[in-house]
């Protein structure tokens, strides 16, 4: 197993794609990216790094048996395991193919629309709305091949994915609004359901998806251009005397433009610019303007966990129910004809729960996949805070949603009470399906 340190800079992209590769095979990997380990723009500069790292590039790997690497998809490729790498001949060639695609046509344009909404490349309206089109085909592309598939090569995560996750990550930090991903909801769905893996959460925590597109600053790129001068500038007001006000305030910036930034970094390595990015405001809860309910949902979801659903739950669901802040509607995939292996039918639902996570304190649901391989459907019942279908009030929860058809059901009704009694429970002749109950998956 491959064990050793990579040197690279905080927030490194490129870095990510070793990382996140290291959390899957489970190589020994330690990460040098701040002082005194490594200082990017020093440490980088010295004859003993250099020896072994001629570029003075980062990230670069140097194993514990002295194997040094750099360049990385290489360093990537080296601490994968089979199973990311591709276990036969023609999947390793595939997904050195999509290596290479997110090389090739993904971070040009990425690079040449994200870097002036960063500060760190100065705003050419024709160069951008040229990359623009470009990430549209792009997304294109991938928005077909991902049409019938839960990841780019296989049934699991490859290489493949860990690299162009990485490659588009600035993207849809940045600047791919709703209404530019809205075109490509195969594309987001694979991406937001592989950020969502423990094993990339280990490395980029939560991402957030950009709520309105960056545009370009010119003050944040006319701060981020002079650091590397300041030195002689302040050198000269020390010559000159200057006013004390004025050194001060030079200082004073001196030490903010720190904090933002330890060193400038290569024009085509944009994750260096990750602290130029402005604070992100506090999402609002979509449900402050309702009144309080006397429905107690984690209570009924502690009942529902752990006390028998149909002589318990159940009736506790249905005697305290607040008819007037909850509603219940029924979900169907409408897309049956796509669901192959039930395995990667039940990964859809699992996706779009992680997805709806900040959605769990206000709503309940139970999705049920009935039939079998190729042969099979997706439905469930919910029960959201409300009389509104939950998903429209966050962009934050509308990757999956237009996938299903919704309606909302009479929550006095027969239908309705048999629906949510077959669901909730698991069991019963689910009439409206026709096809057998094959597993199901709790939102809770």
């Amino acid at each position: 197993m491959a064990a050793g340190t990579l040197y690279t800079y905080p927030e490194n992209w490129r870095a990510f794609k070793a990382q996140i590769a290291a959390q899957y095979s489970g190589a020994q990997l330690k990460v040098a990216s701040t002082p005194p380990a490594f200082t990017f723009g020093q440490t980088n500069r010295t004859p003993a790094f250099l020896s072994s790292f001629p570029l003075g590039k980062v990230p670069v790997f140097q194993g514990d048996d002295g194997f040094c690497l750099f360049e990385s998809n290489a360093i990537a490729y080296y601490l994968s395991n089979e199973a990311l790498r591709g276990s036969r001949s023609e999947a390793s060639a595939q997904i050195m193919q999509w290596v290479s695609f997110a090389d090739s046509e993904i971070i040009p344009p990425a690079s040449t629309w994200v870097f002036p909404t960063l500060g760190i490349m100065q705003y050419n309206k024709q160069a951008t709305e040229q990359a623009k089109e470009e990430v549209k085909r792009v997304l294109g592309l991938l928005n077909q091949h991902l049409n019938s598939r839960t990841f780019l090569v296989g049934e699991r995560v490859s290489l493949a994915d860990i690299t162009v996750v990485c490659s588009l990550l600035w993207l849809y930090k940045q600047v791919l609004e709703p209404s530019f991903r809205q075109p490509f909801p195969n594309v987001t769905r694979w991406f937001v359901t592989c950020i969502n893996q423990p094993q990339f959460k280990a490395v980029l925590g939560e991402v957030k998806l950009c709520d309105k597109m960056a545009q370009f600053d010119a003050k944040k790129f006319a701060e981020m251009q002079p650091k590397k001068d300041a030195p002689s500038k302040k050198e000269k007001a020390n010559k000159e005397g200057g006013k004390q006000q004025q050194q001060e305030k030079k200082e004073k910036k001196e030490k903010k433009e720190d904090k933002k930034a330890s060193a400038p970094a290569p024009e085509e390595e944009m994750d260096e610019c990750e602290a130029a990015l402005a604070s992100e405001p506090k999402a609002k809860d979509p449900f402050a303007h309702l009144p309080k309910s006397a429905f107690v949902m984690d209570e009924f979801k502690r009942k529902y966990s752990n006390e028998d659903t149909l002589t318990v739950a159940l009736p506790y669901f249905w005697e305290h129910l607040d008819r007037e802040g909850y509603s219940i509607w029924y979900g169907e995939y409408r897309f049956p004809e796509e669901l192959a292996m039930a395995f990667m039918s039940c990964n859809l639902i699992t996706g779009m729960f992680q997805r709806l996570d900040k959605l769990r304190k206000n709503a309940f649901g139970s999705v049920i996949l009935f039939g079998t391989n190729n042969d099979s459907s997706i439905s469930g019942i919910w029960v959201f805070r409300g009389q509104d279908l939950a998903f429209t009030l966050s962009e934050d929860w509308q990757v999956d949603y237009e996938s299903y058809s919704w309606r909302k059901l009479d929550v006095d009704s027969e239908e309705c009470k048999t629906m949510v009694k077959e669901y909730f429970a698991w069991e019963g002749e689910f009439k409206h399906v026709g096809k057998p109950f094959n597993q199901g998956k709790i939102f809770k």
